[in-house]
């Protein structure tokens, strides 16, 4: 694809897969950078990921969801009861972020 001719190839594609005209190209980077934040990619990861130098624009897109909330509210719990917070997340693995 050329830079020149993008706008009517990417809209053929968001066509062709019935996609509504409110998404844009750009919405498929934050998702999936979002998708990889919430797979536990660290901000170096993610700046790397998306070819930022500053951890400003990765932490855009380590939104909170509702499974992490779920997450770091056990992981707090663990350490208010005194396990030193080895809490699991809602998949049964280790909640730890690095």
């Amino acid at each position: 694809m050329r830079r020149s001719n993008f706008r009517d190839d990417w809209g053929k594609a968001r066509k062709a897969a019935g996609v509504t005209a409110e998404l844009h190209f750009h919405d498929l980077r934050h998702t999936g950078n979002t998708l990889a934040s919430t797979a536990r990619a660290s901000t170096r990861e993610l700046m790397t990921r998306m070819g930022h130098s500053s951890s400003r624009a990765a932490l855009i897109y380590q939104h909170m969801t509702s499974d992490r909330d779920q997450a770091i509210a056990d992981r707090l719990g663990a350490v208010i009861r005194g396990g030193g917070g080895a809490a699991s997340d809602s998949s049964g693995e280790d909640a730890e972020r690095t």
